[in-house]
């Protein structure tokens, strides 16, 4: 089989582009079915049932078989632990998922990592909100007015 340089460099820049619209479509579906499924309680596992859980974002492979769910457990201390409840209770999620997706040929396996995006927010705004950024930021806006 050859394989041509053309046709490779097309799959390499396809695999890092971004998500198409039917994987954004499908990940903000199956973002609402598990949020409601951790809202109901469905799940009964001591580590999940103490947290309140916020689904951020669910990323979903190209293939669609894959689902990266992004979660922030608000009510516990031990968020690692959390995380690790929801892989362990992955199947039975799926499970409950699935009329939610039915319009899918496949019901994509969920993986739960923990989201640390708030975390960077609060880091980014502490940074803005810092002395030495705000002089230069004064600054910046003094050379502005001047000109």
């Amino acid at each position: 089989m050859r394989v041509s340089a053309q046709s490779f460099s097309k799959r390499r820049t396809m695999a890092t582009s971004a998500p198409s619209q039917r994987q954004l479509r499908v990940g903000e579906q199956a973002r609402h079915a598990l949020a409601e499924i951790l809202q109901r309680g469905d799940v009964r596992d001591p580590q999940i049932e103490g947290a309140v859980i916020s689904v951020s974002e669910v990323r979903m492979s190209p293939d669609l078989k894959i689902a990266t769910a992004f979660v922030s457990p608000l009510g516990s201390e031990e968020k690692e632990a959390v995380v690790d409840a929801l892989n362990r209770n992955a199947r039975f999620i799926r499970g409950r998922a699935a009329p939610a997706l039915r319009q899918l040929k496949y019901m994509p396996e969920f993986r739960f990592r923990l989201d640390t995006s708030f975390e960077n927010f609060d880091k980014i705004d502490k940074l803005l909100k810092s002395p030495e950024v705000a002089r230069d930021l004064d600054k910046d806006d003094d050379e502005d007015d001047e000109r």
